[in-house]
């Protein structure tokens, strides 16, 4: 039986070209590349290439991307990164900072390693609050103007949330991170910093820092057909953090451990792919992913649509279907060759979708199917979803 892989928002297939491209750094030019001698400037020399091309792509500088293990590690570099370096070397204008003193914004449907952060700090001191969303799972950019306080130093907001697809209004909530930077600046406080998590956006959204304005941006190699192991953290100039991993001082001092030059070629690679067909493929899959909407009704009555219709991925259809178990309507969806989710794969095994809970009911949570489409997904593969959906739920 042929496969139907819907589950691309958990991870994708590395593309045939991105690993042509990490080849040969597997057992050819495989040196060190902090060694000096001529393999390890080779390798250097690919590292750096593929931090310039990263680079490039999201309109910052080489010196501004940190390459990490993926989309987790860059998340929890941000938020401790950040915090730390305050607790160690002051707020500014303030001599002994304690985790008191610090406040931080995020929202209630982030991903676990954004939370789970959040979470710990909370339990250090820190004052945490978390923004509310609306039915469809989007922040109001206003009601985040109302939370920022002088001692507000960063605000985390998933761009586009990895379970229900959601788009947040970035540029609408940099604009109110700035007014209060404004009204913060006589008193000589340039905070907060925005960081959002981009791990799901780069295959289908602007990624333009300077475009967005963002302090800090999360990308993730295995979201957007490269290999798994390889991430990404944008940090803007001026933003200082403390290294949560010690070492040799690779990555600027920022994340020892020596670099993984073919999980960071063939993150480059893909990166570069993902842009250059970004439009025309979020075009054939907004098509596809509308036919599934306007035929679920018909196929499955009672299904309810989770999220925003418009503002939310491409590839992303996230439904419930009250009366039946997500759970096992996942393993029923396999048996019949369509591989899917109940959630994010992080919060696998929970029994419900956190963030389905967070904008409806625990009920509705725990019948949650994710369908995440992909470059192989076709219009005949929703059409033979429908129909086994509508068999599993009669």
């Amino acid at each position: 039986m042929r496969k139907i892989y819907l589950d691309n928002s958990a991870t994708t297939p590395v593309d045939k070209n991105v690993l042509s491209e990490m080849a040969k750094y597997w057992s050819v030019d495989f040196a060190n590349p902090s060694s000096i001698h001529s393999m390890g400037v080779k390798a250097k020399n690919a590292l750096q290439s593929a931090r310039k091309k990263i680079a490039d792509i999201i309109a910052g500088h080489d010196r501004e991307i940190v390459f990490t293990s993926g989309g987790t590690e860059a998340n929890n570099l941000a938020i401790f990164g950040v915090v730390n370096n305050l607790i160690k070397n002051g707020l500014p204008a303030q001599a002994g900072t304690k985790y008191s003193d610090i406040h931080l914004i995020t929202t209630e449907i982030e991903h676990s390693s954004i939370l789970k952060c959040f979470k710990k700090l909370e339990l250090q001191g820190c004052r945490v609050d978390y923004l509310k969303v609306d039915e469809f799972g989007i922040v109001n950019p206003k009601d985040l103007r109302e939370m920022i306080k002088p001692e507000t130093v960063l605000v985390s907001i998933g761009y586009a949330n990895s379970e229900i697809g959601v788009i947040q209004p970035i540029k609408e909530i940099i604009k109110e991170i700035r007014h209060k930077r404004k009204e913060f600046e006589r008193a000589g406080i340039n905070f907060p910093y925005l960081h959002i998590d981009a791990s799901q956006a780069g295959l289908y959204l602007n990624v333009n820092v300077e475009e967005l304005g963002v302090d800090l941006m999360t990308l993730d190699a295995q979201k957007m057909y490269g290999p798994k192991g390889a991430g990404a953290l944008f940090m803007r100039d001026g933003i200082k953090i403390e290294p949560m991993i010690l070492g040799g001082g690779q990555e600027n001092n920022r994340r020892s451990g020596t670099e993984n030059i073919p999980l960071i070629v063939g993150f480059a690679k893909a990166f570069e792919l993902a842009q250059k067909n970004k439009e025309k493929e979020s075009a054939r899959l907004i098509k596809i992913r509308d036919e599934f909407f306007d035929g679920v009704k018909k196929f499955v009555p009672n299904a309810i649509i989770n999220g925003h219709l418009k503002e939310r991925l491409p590839n992303n259809i996230n439904i419930s279907v009250p009366g039946f178990d997500g759970e096992m309507m996942v393993v029923r969806l396999d048996e019949a060759g369509i591989i899917c989710s109940s959630s994010s794969a992080c919060a696998s095994g929970s029994g419900e979708s956190e963030v389905v809970k967070k904008i409806s009911s625990s009920e509705r949570a725990k019948s949650t199917l994710r369908f995440s489409m992909g470059r192989n997904t076709k219009l005949t593969d929703i059409k033979k979803l429908l129909k086994i959906l509508k068999s599993i739920t009669i």
